[in-house]
């Protein structure tokens, strides 16, 4: 028998911003991190996903293994940068979610 694998809920969302108002109704979806499924919000980054989630470490440095996730925003640095699809060097903080994507965390 195996084991059921539940959905990571979304756990850290702000749904009225003093500036951009009420957050309009968006469809969930699921996405794969790391083998494991979390909800994330059609048209999000993946990065506003995975921190939603709890997840901070988006990738680890190849030599000294320190963690980066989330810094610049705008993809200009590399910080945020995960395998998705099996495409490595993706800057997650401006790729939108789809669902069903497969995104692992990538060692650079």
């Amino acid at each position: 028998m195996g084991t059921k694998t539940s959905v990571k809920t979304i756990t850290q969302r702000i749904s009225d911003h003093p500036i951009l108002g009420h957050e309009k109704p968006r469809k969930t979806m699921t996405i794969q991190v790391n083998g494991q499924p979390i909800e994330a919000k059609e048209g999000e980054p993946i990065a506003s996903a995975l921190i939603a989630a709890g997840i901070m470490t988006f990738r680890t440095t190849r030599i000294r293994k320190e963690p980066r996730g989330y810094f610049c925003g705008i993809g200009l640095c590399s910080d945020c940068m995960m395998t998705v699809n099996s495409v490595p060097n993706i800057r997650t903080c401006i790729t939108p979610v789809e669902e069903g994507m497969s995104i692992e965390t990538q060692s650079s």
